[in-house]
């Protein structure tokens, strides 16, 4: 007789979850772990836990293989996690609102886009992007010349295509890298359109296909999405970049990327403050402590972000707050994080903050008009500088080496803010959206002084820039 209720067996991928989690409850107890403790070592909440053993919550390969090799379970908790997401059923596809384009079709690039500037990459993490097939485990990808090849042959075959193969993932995801790695080094000709062409074929084949097997194409869709948006913030187009990062954050949070999530996040502060909006910039870096709650890399990008709005409204006490905090996760970021963010080092977050807490003091000492914060902010921005070395990521270079001539001159040193600025500036045909927006800063806090007070050499070279 039908009661109005369905056993689990009735769906055999809630079955196969409730195995996973039966193994998983008998090995923690056998090794004399509380579901706590599991957590604890594996970077999450007891709560998760708990889920994950009664059957209620699925989990990735990788994290089944992380709690497989910390309980000694030789194999079992991995293959029974890959069986359940093998008897998943196909499902009906994603909501058409979930895998709309950010933004409209354009005249698709010739032969599927331009082969990037800058050299792909051989391996895979490469430049932040993991592969969305072995994740942090890393991967050898084709030649440059075959993943040319494979990208326009996904591009062609339309949303009708069948699911791409592991050679085609790398390529697309290796030619993502190069084509970012180009922007950075100010190549971006082609690349923003190139990487929006892709894009909207990673979204008709992921609109084809049925949810529940989507997730690569949904890692790629986020990753693809937010390096639209990074090259269209790098040419000041802030509105399309916008788009770009709001998309990304819907695909990441379907694929559980979070990496992708609190990059994208972070970006939407950075443009909320570049429009002077401190409430939203604020709103948007808070948002990363929820998407990745207990992981202290994302702690630490949270705090900077909520130390730069509270900048923008003027807030000394609150930047000053939020910048030790943002410090202090850096003390405990490990191995669970790690497997998050394949850019992630302590050297490389360490950056990250202390060119944020650069930007955040240079930004309040200029709201308040205090020298003091701007002390400080010269020594971070010294720092960030340092941790850079020479030669590496030629646009943060000069974005650092701006910030720390900003950074002298709200402390009252004109002639160290000119010292820098001069060859800085020097043969540099075309300046990158973030650093533009630096120098006017930095220009109208100059204009701003009293004629005598000017320095105009420091100000002639600023109008040549």
């Amino acid at each position: 007789m039908d009661d109005g209720r369905t056993s689990a067996s009735a769906y055999p991928s809630a079955a196969s979850w409730q195995e996973f989690g039966a193994g998983l409850r008998r090995l923690r107890r056998a090794a004399g772990l509380t579901q706590a403790q599991l957590g604890a070592a594996v970077g999450y909440d007891h709560t998760a836990v708990s889920r994950l053993e009664h059957g209620s919550r699925r989990t990735a390969p990788r994290l089944a293989d992380r709690i497989d090799e910390l309980l000694g379970a030789g194999g079992e908790l991995s293959a029974a996690c890959r069986l359940a997401h093998e008897r998943e059923p196909a499902g009906p596809p994603l909501p058409p609102v979930l895998v709309r384009p950010p933004l409209p079709p354009t005249r698709p690039p010739s032969g599927g886009g331009p082969v990037p500037a800058y050299p792909p990459p051989e391996r895979l993490p490469d430049y932040g992007l993991l592969c969305p097939l072995h994740a942090a485990a890393g991967c050898t990808l084709p030649s440059a010349e075959d993943m040319a090849v494979l990208q326009a042959a996904f591009c062609a075959a339309g949303p009708g295509g069948p699911p791409p193969d592991t050679d085609t993932v790398h390529a697309l995801t290796g030619l993502l890298a190069a084509h970012l790695r180009a922007g950075e080094q100010g190549v971006r000709a082609g690349a923003a359109e190139t990487v929006e062409h892709v894009l909207r074929a990673v979204l008709g084949r992921l609109a084809a296909g049925p949810a529940a097997r989507g997730r690569p194409l949904a890692r790629l869709a986020a990753e693809y999405a937010h390096a639209a948006g990074v090259l269209r913030m790098q040419q000041g187009r802030r509105a399309t970049a916008m788009a770009c990062f709001d998309r990304a954050l819907t695909w990441s949070e379907l694929a559980d990327d979070r990496a992708t999530q609190v990059a994208a996040l972070s970006d939407m502060s950075t443009l909320a403050r570049l429009d002077g909006d401190a409430d939203s910039a604020l709103g948007y870096a808070r948002a990363i402590g929820r998407a990745a709650p207990d992981r202290h890399w994302a702690g630490a990008m949270g705090r900077i972000g909520r130390a730069r709005a509270h900048a923008l409204a003027g807030d000394v006490r609150g930047t000053g707050r939020h910048i030790a905090r943002a410090r202090l996760h850096l003390d405990h970021i490990g191995e669970p994080d790690e497997a998050d963010a394949a850019w992630l080092s302590i050297a490389s977050m360490r950056l990250r903050v202390e060119a944020g807490a650069a930007a955040a003091l240079r930004d309040v000492a200029a709201a308040v008009g205090d020298p003091r914060p701007a002390r400080h902010a010269a020594a971070a921005a010294a720092t960030a500088l340092a941790l850079l070395g020479p030669g590496q990521l030629p646009s943060s270079q000069l974005l650092f080496t701006v910030r720390l001539a900003d950074c002298h001159l709200c402390a009252g040193d004109r002639d160290a803010a000119l010292a820098l600025l001069s060859p800085a500036l020097a043969d540099t045909p075309a300046l990158p959206a973030l650093v533009r927006h630096e120098l006017r800063g930095l220009h109208d806090r100059l204009a701003a002084l009293p004629p005598r007070s000017r320095h105009p050499d420091l100000l002639a070279a600023l109008d040549t820039a």
